[in-house]
C-alpha cells in the first residue's frame, strides 16, 4: 500500500517539500520521496531515496545527469542500486529542465549547474537523516564534468565518481565541428545574443536529429539511438536546447581542475570507445589527478554505461561509494553480472 504525503519545513533559508511521498513498502529496500530545494531563487526538484533499514544517519550521493537529460533517463537505476545498498541518494533535474523551475527553459549554463550543485550539497546537509561528513556525488558525460569541479571547490564532500565526464568542452569542439564550419556557427551564436538583446526569444537546436532532413548536435548513431530512446522514460523531456547552451559549453574546461580534487578520493569511469567525450582527453586529464584516484576504462561507447554496461558502471562506483563512505567497508559488494 502506497502513503500519500505532504509535509512542509524549513530550515535556515532552505524551503522543501516532501509532496507526494510515496513510501515504497514493497520488496525493494529503500524509500523514495519527491523533494525541491531552493538554489538562490529557483527550486529544484528531483528525488530522494532512503535505505529502509534502521539506521539514523545515512551516508549520502547527490547525483544529476548529463546534457539535455532528465532524472528519469536511467538515472533512477544508478540511485536505487545505490540505495539497495545502504545509501541515501539525491537525485535532482538541472535548472531550466525537466520537473525543476528556471529560465529560458532548456538552457544548460554549466557554470550555474556546478553551482547547483554545491546547492544539492548544502541543501543535503540539512537534513536529519543524513552523515554530513560522508557525502559523496556522482556525475555522468556533463555533469561528469561538474563533479570535477565541484570536488576541487566543495570540501564537504567525501569521495567523488565521474563516468564518462566531459574534461574539455573546447577540444570536443574542435572535433565535433569542421574548421569551415565555425565561422557559421559564431556567426549564429552572435544572431542569437542581439536577437535576445533585443526582446526575442532564445533560439534552439535539436540534441538529436529524429527526421531524416534536421541536423542534431549530436549526430552519431548511438547518440541519435540513446536520446530517443531513454527520452520517452521521462514526460517532461524535450529534444531541444538553447543556441546559447552550445556557445556556453565551447569554453567549459572542468578538467583544469582535476589537480585540485585531491585529497578527495577521486574515481573516473572512462569508455574505451568514447567520442563524445573523447577517451583520450579524459585519460589525460586523469594524469594531471593527484592521489587518491582510480581509473576504470570499461569497454563500449558513450551511452553503454546506462544499460548495456550498467552493472559494470554502476558496481565500479557502489565499491568506490562503500569504501569511502561506509563505516562499515567490509560489507560485501553485490557481484557483477
Amino acid at each position: 500500500m502506497n502513503y500519500l504525503y505532504t509535509i512542509f519545513r524549513k530550515i535556515g533559508h532552505i524551503n522543501y517539500n516532501y509532496r507526494e511521498a510515496l513510501l515504497m513498502k514493497s520488496p525493494s529496500l529503500f524509500n523514495r520521496i519527491n523533494i525541491e530545494f531552493n538554489a538562490e531563487g529557483a527550486m529544484l526538484r528531483g528525488w530522494l531515496y532512503t535505505p529502509n533499514t534502521s539506521e539514523e544517519n545515512f551516508p549520502a550521493i547527490i547525483m544529476s545527469h548529463g546534457y539535455g537529460s532528465l532524472k528519469e533517463m536511467y538515472l533512477d537505476a544508478f540511485a536505487e542500486h545505490f540505495a539497495n545498498n545502504g545509501f541515501a541518494v539525491l537525485v535532482y533535474d538541472h535548472r531550466n529542465f525537466g520537473d525543476s523551475d528556471g529560465f529560458p527553459r532548456q538552457e544548460i549554463n554549466p557554470y550555474e549547474q556546478v553551482l547547483d550543485f554545491q546547492h544539492a550539497i548544502t541543501f543535503i546537509c540539512t537534513l536529519k537523516e543524513i552523515d554530513r561528513s560522508r557525502i559523496g556525488i556522482w556525475g555522468t558525460s556533463y555533469s561528469g564534468g561538474h563533479v570535477l569541479q565541484v570536488a576541487a571547490m566543495d570540501k564537504r564532500i567525501s569521495c567523488v565518481v565521474a563516468q564518462v565526464p566531459t574534461v574539455s568542452g573546447s577540444q570536443a569542439a574542435l572535433r565535433r565541428v569542421q574548421p569551415d564550419e565555425v565561422p557559421t556557427l559564431l556567426n549564429t551564436f552572435y544572431d542569437d545574443r542581439e536577437n535576445r538583446m533585443l526582446g526575442g526569444k532564445p533560439a534552439y537546436k535539436k540534441i538529436v536529429a529524429e527526421t531524416t532532413d534536421e541536423q542534431g548536435i549530436y549526430q552519431n548513431e548511438e547518440a541519435v539511438k540513446w536520446y530517443l530512446k531513454a527520452g520517452k522514460r521521462s514526460p517532461n523531456w524535450r529534444n531541444e536546447v538553447t543556441i546559447r547552451s552550445i556557445d556556453l559549453s565551447r569554453s567549459y574546461e572542468p578538467g583544469k581542475y582535476i589537480s585540485m580534487i585531491s585529497p578527495t578520493p577521486l574515481l573516473i569511469l572512462v569508455a574505451a570507445d568514447d567520442i563524445v567525450t573523447p577517451t583520450d582527453l579524459t585519460l589525460a586529464a586523469y594524469e594531471e589527478a593527484r592521489e587518491p584516484k582510480k581509473l576504470v576504462i570499461i569497454d563500449g561507447h558513450h551511452f553503454t554505461p546506462y544499460i548495456e554496461k550498467f552493472d559494470i558502471y554502476s558496481n565500479e562506483a557502489l565499491k568506490w561509494f562503500t569504501q569511502h563512505l561506509k563505516k562499515d567497508f567490509s560489507s560485501t559488494i553485490p557481484a557483477m553480472k
